[in-house]
């Protein structure tokens, strides 16, 4: 079990948000070039391009993405008590019964902060990652 938890935990699967890639596309939204690696499978990585409103949250490009997009899909769960968490990415869902689930985090300066996709807001952080932990 500590290996198939160890392979799942490995699954690499990152949103990322470089440095430059948030710029203004109109007077009203921001353009996000989001990448997806899946290092499990080893398939190459996936480059995306989406938009938020300025001032929306991650969750609005995701759902622009996830609409604009065959190749991409993932799924959030609301919990009353916490609000939205992130359930799967392309197919890839946490485990509760590994204890894995999905997180995403932004970098600044090599220090990372988890971020939450409802209420996370893209003009805030220049990089991010989404994975499996």
């Amino acid at each position: 079990m500590a290996l198939r938890t160890s392979a799942l935990l490995s699954v690499g699967f990152f949103l990322l948000l470089t440095r430059g890639a948030l710029t203004d596309t109109d007077e009203g939204s921001l353009s996000i070039k989001l990448s997806v690696e899946n290092e499990q499978s080893n398939e190459p990585l996936k480059s995306y391009s989406s938009s938020v409103v300025k001032g929306g949250v991650l969750l609005g490009a995701l759902r622009r993405l996830h609409d604009a997009q065959h190749d991409f899909k993932f799924t959030v769960k609301e919990d009353p008590n916490f609000g939205l968490f992130l359930e799967s990415v392309n197919g890839v869902a946490g485990n509760k019964d590994e204890k894995t689930y999905w997180e995403i985090l932004s970098e600044s300066s090599g220090e990372f902060d988890r971020l939450d996709v409802g209420e996370c807001h893209p003009q805030s952080f220049t990089s991010a990652y989404l994975r499996t932990t």
